[in-house]
């Protein structure tokens, strides 16, 4: 077992020994421990199995003990992964994910990263089979970003994204610099769970809905006439827009979307504030505007901040292959980081 599977074997005993006193165990806590009977289970078949390896026994015996030692521990592997499902249950995990990017210090060079990043999201996507709709974008002829929003709809795509928001610094030398000095920029990076109507009821007499003509750098993102949409919600006072539709009704639609989301992730943050849970986990809350990750082209490097403390310490990934969607490494740590503080959370 590695680091991260010895906690949570740890833990599933801890849990064993809680339970063991308690009348009405919660169906949660007997899921968890009916995996730790297999667990134990295949490794008392797997010690068994290297007590034999001791005796005198012929090469072709040798070789069948040796690979079902090998499969024992496969399934022992798989036992585990199907644990760490269980702890990062949550519902919102299965939804589909809204993303907002904007540029923060850096001018020019901040909007341009903010584009790359966009590609970046939506070539993540497309490795994993998810459709991407893009809502709104607001982009210079230059290609700076100083906007973009979008839904990526796929399996899990919450689970997978959430830990994307935050701050993430680039460092490199922008294409308008002249003398080669290496520049710092900032874009952050929102996610929200996409909300539907049975989450989150909205009383339409408290929406105010305006059309406008769309902007932007020109081409096909300009439109001649009033399309895009803006949705105020009066009492909350937050606004959605959304012009990058095929038509007003379908602007009207990814506003609304939009605004939910944003009206959902306002009433969990007020109560997550009344009830006293600030687990730091990076989902849009409180570690949205604190910087979570930095690109770093001189040095082909992209450091994962949130993991320096944890046993991945100051995690290092190619840059390159990054900037082109491969974030599944990036993406399976966090996951991993956040069990961990589940474990530790539940032990305290």
């Amino acid at each position: 077992m590695n680091d991260l599977e010895e906690k949570i074997y740890f833990y599933l005993e801890n849990l064993e020994s809680k339970c063991a006193n308690s009348q009405h165990p919660k169906k949660e806590t007997i899921s968890l421990l009916n995996f730790k009977k297999e667990i134990d289970k295949l490794e008392n078949n797997r010690k068994g199995c290297q007590e034999l390896l001791q005796e005198n026994l012929s090469e072709e015996e040798e070789k069948n003990l040796e690979e079902e030692i090998i499969f024992l521990q496969k399934e022992k592997h798989q036992l585990l992964e199907k644990v760490k499902e269980k702890l990062l249950k949550n519902e919102k995990n299965k939804h589909n994910v809204l993303i907002e990017i904007r540029p923060g210090a850096g001018g020019d060079e901040a909007g341009l990263f903010a584009a790359d990043l966009y590609r970046m999201y939506c070539k993540f996507a497309d490795q994993r089979g998810w459709k991407v709709e893009t809502i709104e974008t607001k982009v210079d002829s230059l290609g700076n970003f100083s906007f973009v929003s979008f839904l990526v709809k796929g399996q899990e795509a919450f689970k997978w994204l959430k830990y994307e928001a935050g701050v993430h610094r680039v460092q490199r030398v922008p294409i308008t610099e002249s003398k080669g000095r290496l520049q710092t920029s900032t874009v952050s990076v929102v996610i929200l769970p996409e909300i539907n109507d049975i989450e989150i009821k909205i009383d339409p007499n408290d929406l105010k809905i305006d059309s406008y003509r769309s902007s932007g750098a020109g081409g096909q993102h300009v439109n001649t006439t009033d399309s895009a949409v803006r949705i105020t919600h009066m009492p909350s006072k937050l606004v959605a827009t959304s012009q990058d539709g095929r038509s007003q009704h379908d602007n009207k639609e990814k506003a609304l979307t939009v605004l939910k989301s944003r009206l959902y992730a306002k009433n969990q943050e007020e109560q997550d504030k009344k009830i006293g849970n600030l687990r730091s986990l990076a989902i849009g809350t409180a570690e949205r505007f604190e910087k979570i990750r930095t690109y770093n082209f001189p040095q082909d490097r992209v450091t994962e901040h949130r993991l320096k403390k944890s046993r991945f310490k100051k995690s290092r990934y190619l840059l390159e292959n990054i900037m082109k969607g491969d974030l599944e490494d990036i993406c399976r740590a966090l996951l991993d980081y956040e069990i961990e503080k589940i474990i530790s959370e539940n032990q305290t």
